[in-house]
């Protein structure tokens, strides 16, 4: 029975890791669709949005399937819950990518971005990409040391997204208010895009050790 219950945890991972990694794939395939007005890649992000949300769904009752039937404690008990909770913010990831992709549909045929902060969200796509991934690697090996590692990757994340406010804030924009709020509305997806990767992290480090590092913000 005990080769049964591990064996059904190792498959819950499964599909969150798997989840992280299909969110991953929908911000870098969001992040093309908005440096280049890419309505095909925009509409594929979209009507993929679907399959991450059935994933959630799957997780969930994976999860309740264990607490009812298995009836974990202690660590076994942490992890149940804790992916409950991932499985929340990495379908928020999906949906953050999904409000990218609807930007760049939303715009189309032009692009959103002007071109002297088109590299800033191309650095933010790979920032956020490379979170997700890394959020599947610590789901994976429940290596508590490489979550925490996250918090740190996400500064980069952060500065980004700060600096956004400087450029929208000189006096030399000339691009008016429409694509200021664009600007606006797409760090931010960004910077909750990475936000939620770290709550992942922390989930994992709080299976590792039974202790949350920091309070949860997303």
């Amino acid at each position: 029975m005990r080769d049964v219950y591990l064996a059904q945890l190792d498959r819950l991972a499964d599909t969150l890791a798997g989840m992280c990694d299909r969110v991953a794939e929908a911000m870098q395939h969001a992040t093309q669709a908005l440096l280049n007005a890419d309505l095909q890649l925009a509409e594929q992000v979209i009507s993929d949005d679907v399959g991450t949300d059935e994933l959630r769904a799957a997780a969930e009752e994976q999860a309740f399937a264990l607490l009812a039937l298995q009836a974990p404690v202690a660590t076994d008990l942490r992890v149940v819950v804790s992916a409950i909770h991932a499985a929340g913010d990495i379908e928020r990831m999906g949906d953050l990518a999904l409000h990218v992709a609807q930007a760049a549909r939303r715009r189309h045929p032009s692009l959103v971005l002007p071109d002297e902060v088109a590299p800033y969200f191309a650095e933010m796509g790979r920032v956020g990409v490379a979170l997700a991934h890394k959020a599947a690697e610590v789901i994976r090996s429940r290596d508590a040391e490489a979550a925490t590692e996250l918090e740190a990757d996400d500064d980069a994340m952060d500065d980004l997204h700060r600096h956004m406010f400087t450029v929208l804030m000189d006096r030399n924009w000339s691009h008016g208010v429409g694509p200021a709020v664009d600007i606006t509305l797409l760090a931010r997806f960004y910077e909750r895009y990475a936000d939620h990767a770290v709550a992942v992290a922390r989930r994992i480090v709080y299976v590792v050790t039974g202790r949350m590092p920091g309070p949860l913000t997303v």
